[in-house]
C-alpha cells in the first residue's frame, strides 16, 4: 500500500524511512474521502478543490496536495524547493507544491515504477468501458486484478487509478482516454502497459482531434508506447482499417482479432438472443470453441474476441476465460429497466457516437416488440456530424417503428429517417430531453422495446428516470 514515506520521497527524490503510515485512497472530491487518503486540491473553472481541504481532513484525509496555502488547523509541509531540510509533520497534514496536479501524477509514477504489476491499456473510440470490464473479470478469475474504476482515463484519472494499486495486485486494466495528441503517450509514461487493447477508431471527438486520421493517430500511441516483443503485446481489431495499420507502429507482438479468419482469433455464426446475449464460435490456432455470454448486441462479439485475446496472450486456460465470459453480472453501460406501462427500456443514455448508436439500433432490430428509438445529439463529431447524423437516421427508419429525435442535431436524424421511407406520422421531434417525456407516456404500452441514446451533454437520463418503475 502506498505510504506518507512514498509520496515523500516521490516529490522530493528522498527516502523518509519514519514516515511508513499508509495512505488508503487518493481522490480530488472531498466528499469521497475515506480514512487515511490523500486528498488533491486541484483548481478548476468552477470549484477550486482548495476551498474543500478543511473539509476533507474533516472526513479523515492524512495528506492534502495543495499549490497553494488554505485556511487550515494543519500543518503545512512546503516541498515547492527540495532536497528537504525541515522535521516531518504529524498527519493529517498539508503538501505545498508547484502543481497539486503534476504532484499527484508524479506521485503515480513513483508508485508504478516500485511494483510488478503487469499493465493492460485499453483505448479506442466505443466500447473502451465494456472491454475493460470483461477482460478484468477474465483476469481476476486468476489474478488479484484493479480495474479503472468507472470512466476514469484521463490524466487526473488514471493517476488516482494507480495509487489504488498495491503489492498484492497482480494485474491493473486501465481505460485510457484520447483527446488530443500525446494525451495517451502520457499517460503510457505513467502507466507503462506491457499489452494494450485497441478496439476502434471512430468519428467522436473528431471535433477536437480534426478527423479519423487524427484520432487514429493518437490512439496508436498506446501501441507505439509498448515495450518490444516477447514483453509487449498489441492487441488489434483486424476489422478496422485505421487500427489494423497500427501493427506497423509497433515494437511489440501484434496479436489479431475480429470476425476476418485471416486474425489470430477470429468468430463466426454469431447470433444474437436479445436480452439474452449472444452465442458465436470462436476460432484460435487449431481450436474451435462454441461459446454463448451474457452481453447485448451481436457487436459484442468484438467485446469478447478482446477478453479472450487478452486472456490467452497472459497465459490463462480456456477454461478460466470461459468462467470469466460468462460471469454476471458484468457492468455494462446499456441497462434493462421497465415503465410502469409494462415497456422495456434499453438505457444506453451515457454517450453517444455514430458506431455505438447504430449497434444499439441493430440490438433494438433483434429484439422483439414494437420498437421506439429516442435518439439525441451526437456531440464534438466535428467534420462528420452531419454524415454520422445522417446515417443513424437511415437506421433508424430501418428498425424503429416510432423515432423521437432529441435537439438541434436530432433534426438531421429525423430528415434522414423520412427521407429513407419512415412514415413522417411516426417522426417526432422535440427541443430537449424532458420534451420527450411526455410524448412517450402517451404512446408507451405493454410489451414496446424503448431505446434512449445520446451524448451525454444531452441528459438523455432524465428522460429514463421519469418513465422507469421506481420500487
Amino acid at each position: 500500500m502506498l505510504t506518507f514515506a512514498d509520496v515523500l520521497e516521490a516529490l522530493t527524490l528522498q527516502p523518509f524511512e519514519q514516515a511508513r503510515q499508509p495512505i488508503t485512497d487518493a481522490v480530488v472530491d472531498s466528499r469521497l474521502v475515506i480514512p487515511g487518503a490523500l486528498f488533491v486540491a486541484l483548481p478548476g473553472e468552477r470549484q477550486d478543490g482548495h476551498n474543500f481541504v478543511q473539509d476533507a481532513f474533516q472526513r479523515g484525509a492524512h495528506l492534502a496536495l495543495i499549490e497553494h496555502p488554505v485556511e487550515t488547523d494543519r500543518p503545512i509541509l512546503d516541498l515547492r524547493n527540495p532536497p528537504l531540510h525541515q522535521d516531518l509533520p504529524p498527519l493529517p497534514a498539508c503538501l505545498l507544491v508547484e502543481d497539486s496536479l503534476k504532484a499527484l501524477q508524479d506521485i503515480a509514477r513513483f508508485w508504478r515504477r516500485k511494483l510488478s504489476v503487469k499493465v493492460i491499456g485499453i483505448t479506442g473510440s466505443v466500447g473502451k468501458s465494456t472491454t475493460k470490464e470483461l477482460i478484468a473479470e477474465v483476469l481476476g478469475r486468476t489474478y488479484s486484478t484493479l480495474k479503472s474504476p468507472g470512466n476514469l482515463n484521463n490524466e487526473i484519472g488514471l493517476p488516482l487509478t494507480i495509487l489504488r494499486l498495491s503489492e498484492s495486485h497482480q494485474r491493473a486494466v486501465l481505460e485510457m482516454g484520447f483527446y488530443v495528441p500525446g494525451e495517451i503517450a502520457f499517460l503510457c509514461e505513467i502507466a507503462l502497459p506491457q499489452i494494450g487493447v485497441v478496439t476502434n477508431v471512430g468519428t467522436v471527438h473528431a471535433e477536437r482531434a480534426g478527423s479519423q486520421e487524427a484520432i487514429a493517430e493518437g490512439k496508436s500511441e498506446l501501441v507505439q508506447a509498448l515495450p518490444p516483443a516477447p514483453e509487449g503485446v498489441a492487441i488489434l481489431n483486424m476489422d478496422d482499417p485505421y487500427v489494423r495499420k497500427m501493427a506497423k507502429k509497433t515494437q511489440a507482438k501484434v496479436f489479431f482479432y475480429g470476425l476476418d479468419p485471416q486474425a489470430d482469433l477470429w468468430a463466426d455464426e454469431i447470433q444474437s438472443f436479445g436480452l439474452e446475449g449472444i452465442s458465436f464460435r470462436a476460432h484460435y490456432r487449431n481450436e474451435i470453441l462454441h461459446l454463448r455470454v451474457p452481453l447485448l448486441g451481436r457487436h459484442s462479439v468484438h467485446t469478447a474476441l478482446r477478453a479472450i485475446a487478452v486472456g490467452l496472450v497472459d497465459g490463462l486456460t480456456w477454461q478460466e476465460i470461459v468462467q470469466g465470459l460468462r460471469s454476471t453480472p458484468i457492468q455494462l453501460r446499456l441497462a434493462v429497466v421497465r415503465t410502469e406501462q409494462g415497456a422495456i427500456i434499453l438505457d444506453d443514455s451515457y454517450n453517444a457516437a455514430p458506431e455505438s448508436t447504430l449497434a444499439a439500433l441493430n440490438l433494438l432490430a433483434d429484439l422483439d416488440g414494437r420498437k421506439i428509438a429516442v435518439l439525441g445529439d451526437m456531440l464534438e463529431l466535428g467534420l462528420y456530424e452531419v454524415q454520422g447524423h445522417e446515417l443513424v437516421g437511415r437506421r433508424a427508419a430501418e428498425v424503429a417503428d416510432l423515432l423521437i429525435a432529441v435537439g438541434e442535431r436530432g433534426k438531421i436524424i429525423a430528415e434522414a429517417a423520412r427521407r429513407a421511407g419512415m412514415p413522417a406520422g411516426a417522426i417526432h421531434e422535440v427541443q430537449d430531453a424532458m420534451q420527450a417525456v411526455p410524448l412517450l407516456k402517451e404512446q408507451l404500452r405493454e410489451g414496446d422495446i424503448l431505446l434512449v441514446k445520446g451524448s451525454h451533454g444531452m441528459r438523455m437520463d432524465r428522460i429514463v428516470a421519469a418513465l422507469e418503475i421506481h420500487e
